[in-house]
């Protein structure tokens, strides 16, 4: 390890210097897991696997896209769910005196 004068440095140089020990600290764990991943895929590649035969792989799971409940009476391309925030054409349709079944999909 590298021994530094501190007193001869400037301020600037100090404040370099804590940000760079800084960022170092934040990061080691992620370099120490990114280390320890690298040598397992490379005993598993030794070895004739992959990483993910021997572990198994995460799938995400994903919902489908929910229904469309309500339409635009004049562009049947604008659609809601009825999740989520109202868009501003069922809020315009609603002020203009309609109602939600006037609305439905």
């Amino acid at each position: 390890m590298a021994d530094y004068d501190l007193e001869a440095l400037s301020l600037s140089e100090l404040k370099k210097m804590q940000k760079g020990v800084a960022k170092a600290i934040s990061t080691f764990e992620d370099r120490q897991k990114a280390e320890a991943r690298a040598k397992v895929e490379a005993l598993a590649r030794d070895l004739g696997y992959s990483l993910a035969e021997l572990v198994g792989t995460e799938t995400k799971s994903s919902r489908a896209p929910a229904a469309a409940k309500y339409r635009h009476p004049e562009n049947p391309a604008l659609t809601w769910s009825g999740r989520g925030r109202k868009p501003q054409w069922f809020v315009d349709a609603l002020a203009a005196g309609k109602s939600k079944d006037d609305l439905a999909a």
